[in-house]
């Protein structure tokens, strides 16, 4: 799963630019799918809809909480996740890269959520350096080579010169933690040849900061971009670069070969045949201009808004499928889909749809998968207690949307509506023009939404409380 990856970020979505080879075949030996929705527009909730199976109006963490000194706030102990799941069928479990559901130690530590195996970052803003000075193997900390670490947020020494290559220096490193990463999943693979497991690796590539190694921004600055540095004017944000597309462009080509590695381990040990592998994103590409140019890349293509929206381009992301055998090559779903999908996908793909948890939203793609089907679901729901408060829903070609429902009036709540069979820009609101839609859209809304006391939006809870 890459971290804030675009729907438009790989060459089998039309990406034109950043180079993604091993995807792009990928995408050619599996299924392609053009409705696929992320748990949520941002990272730690959309990875609680992953691991639980439940949409964000039900499901524990609902938006990022930060806990110090390290880490997030926890999935619960009685939560259920798909490795513990996984675990209970005899699968070898391990997960590598970014955890973000509960900081080393707590109740939500991936070490008693299932995982046999952890290899990574348990904290995300940890995450936000690629040269830390540590990682996690399972409880314990292991130092890097980076001495000192280089920070996800810093600027210029006093009086560096932003036109000058060299004022870049203090934000390159030595160790790369994507590599370690990759090298421990790879190993993973190894050791477990011989027995069932589930490997779950959630690169924290390409999130921000723009730490790249400079092998890896050769080919792409020979293109002559034209491109402007990034300085971080006005005292906050992010490491500069002094090449920010290349580095956006050469970080999301570096994961495909780290994917590429992961998929030529299980070629070499004979376990491709039998092996499913999934890729997406746990949210769109973030909305971080400076850091990020997705007008010149085009990172989310015709959709509107970006990471923390509800809107198409905040949460529709790319999912691959390659199951060799069973998974038709080549082929395209519109089918919609979500991550709270997989708990129930995998157990009904395993013959073991009995497993599945109480309080499960998800609803398993195995028919469209296997034979092609169209899958018609009853609705697919969204929540998000940050950027103004936002709520969604999908229902068939029609989509609802409350933005902005934290705003300071006295307003009654407004869903707009839009066809993204003909409007998948989200362009037009036809809220208007179809009362009978919208009212049944607001009834999912009111229904799906359970107010939660760690993230309250306060005016749905009070009308969830007043339907009570």
């Amino acid at each position: 799963m890459a971290d804030d990856l675009g729907y438009r970020e790989l060459g089998s979505y039309g990406q034109q630019l950043i180079q993604t080879p091993y995807l792009d075949q990928l995408a050619k030996e599996g299924m392609r799918f053009t409705r696929n929705y992320s748990g949520n527009a941002v990272c730690a909730p959309s990875r609680c809809v992953l691991m639980t199976g439940q949409h964000p109006g039900h499901a524990y963490i609902r938006n990022n909480s930060e806990v110090k000194p390290e880490g997030q706030g926890p999935i619960p102990a009685s939560t259920v996740t798909l490795a513990e799941v996984l675990g209970e069928l005899g699968y070898v479990t391990g997960a590598f890269g970014k955890w973000g559901l509960g900081a080393p130690g707590s109740e939500g530590d991936p070490m008693v959520q299932g995982f046999d195996r952890f290899f990574g970052y348990n904290c995300q803003r940890h995450a936000h350096s690629y040269y830390p000075d540590y990682l996690w193997s399972n409880t314990k900390r292991v130092q890097l080579d980076n001495n000192p670490p280089v920070p996800g947020h810093a600027g210029f020494s006093k009086g560096a010169d932003p036109l000058n290559p060299k004022s870049y220096e203090k934000f390159k490193g030595k160790d790369y933690a994507p590599d370690r990463i990759n090298e421990q999943a790879v190993e993973f693979i190894k050791q477990n040849k011989e027995q069932p497991f589930f490997l779950y690796y959630p690169t924290v590539i390409p999130h921000v900061a723009l730490h790249v190694p400079d092998e890896e921004l050769k080919p792409y600055l020979k293109l002559n971009w034209n491109d402007p540095p990034f300085v971080r004017d006005g005292g906050y944000g992010y490491t500069p670069h002094f090449t920010p597309r290349a580095a956006y462009a050469s970080m999301i080509t570096r994961m495909d070969r780290y994917i590429g590695n992961v998929l030529q381990t299980l070629e070499e040990l004979g376990l491709s045949e039998n092996t499913i592998v999934i890729f997406t994103s746990d949210n769109g590409t973030t909305h971080l201009k400076k850091e990020v140019d997705y007008d010149f890349f085009k990172s989310v293509g015709e959709l509107r808004g970006l990471k923390g929206s509800l809107f198409e381009g905040g949460i529709r992301v790319p999912l691959i499928v390659k199951w060799p055998e069973r998974i038709q090559h080549g082929t395209t779903s519109d089918v919609v889909t979500g991550l709270e999908d997989w708990l129930p996908t995998l157990l009904d793909l395993l013959g073991a749809s009995k497993e599945i948890p109480k309080g499960v939203d998800g609803i398993s793609i195995a028919p469209a998968l296997l034979q092609g089907e169209e899958i018609e679901r009853e609705f697919l729901y969204r929540e998000f207690s940050g950027y103004g408060g936002q709520q969604a829903v999908w229902l068939r070609d029609w989509k609802g949307i409350r933005p902005r429902i934290l705003r300071k009036n006295d307003q009654p709540l407004k869903i707009e509506l839009y066809n993204l069979r003909e409007d998948p820009s989200e362009s037009e609101d036809i809220a208007v023009k179809h009362p009978e839609i919208v009212a049944e859209i607001r009834a999912i809304m009111l229904r799906e939404h359970v107010p939660s006391q760690q993230f309250p939006i306060a005016p749905l809870d009070k009308l969830a409380e007043s339907n009570n």
